[in-house]
């Protein structure tokens, strides 16, 4: 949005996918970045942390 920076917000969108380490790594394939690897959140599954090529952070969950 015109006057908003990039990632400047505190909301993060978690899309839901089978395992978000393959998720994440088609990321970079795409020119995105991985901000932080697949980690286990306990019982709830799994998240990754990726960046978009306009500096947007966004989240993937996974339960494996």
């Amino acid at each position: 949005m015109e006057g908003v920076a990039s990632g400047g917000n505190s909301t993060i969108i978690y899309f839901s996918c089978t395992d978000c380490a393959v998720e994440a790594a088609s990321v970079t394939k795409y020119g995105g970045q991985v901000q932080r690897e697949k980690m286990s959140i306990g019982e709830y599954g799994f998240i990754a942390l990726v960046v978009d090529t306009e500096g947007n952070i966004f989240g993937l969950h996974s339960l494996q």
